[in-house]
């Protein structure tokens, strides 16, 4: 599973996602990426999902980046619990994704099977989802 293997803290506040991504949004390594067009928290389960759906479709050719990984803990509380007596046990962890967002990038694959790769790992995500190529970033 994903997940950092130190942290500073060990819990954190939930926080906002206002606003656009403004870094991680430009393709750096491949190809042909996976971009974001809404704000969510994408847990270390979705994630893994899509890199195996790309990873399966993809089977032994190109080349394939993840460009997010789920540094945000989440807590909860257990159910039917009162309220008070202080925040509930981390429960996992997310990524915050702001529009715009790279979440994977692909290399060595053509034009047609990159769009039904990142198309496949589009659907294991909360959020829409563009596909974008290196020559129109615009997209």
């Amino acid at each position: 599973m994903l997940m950092p293997k130190k942290v500073k803290y060990r819990k954190q506040q939930r926080g906002r996602m206002k606003g656009k991504a403004w870094r991680g949004s430009s393709l750096a390594f491949g190809e042909y990426g996976l971009k974001s067009l809404d704000p969510a928290w994408l847990t270390q389960r979705q994630i893994e999902a899509a890199r195996v759906a790309i990873s399966r479709f993809m089977k032994k050719s190109g080349k394939l980046w993840i460009r997010v990984f789920p540094d945000k803990p989440y807590t909860k509380k257990p159910a039917e619990t009162r309220q008070g007596k202080g925040k509930g046990p981390v429960e996992g962890w997310v990524c915050v994704i702001k529009p715009g967002r790279i979440l994977f990038e692909l290399e060595g694959l053509t034009a047609a099977e990159a769009t039904e790769a990142l198309e496949l790992a589009a659907s294991k995500m909360p959020v829409r989802c563009a596909v974008v190529k290196r020559h129109a970033q615009a997209a």
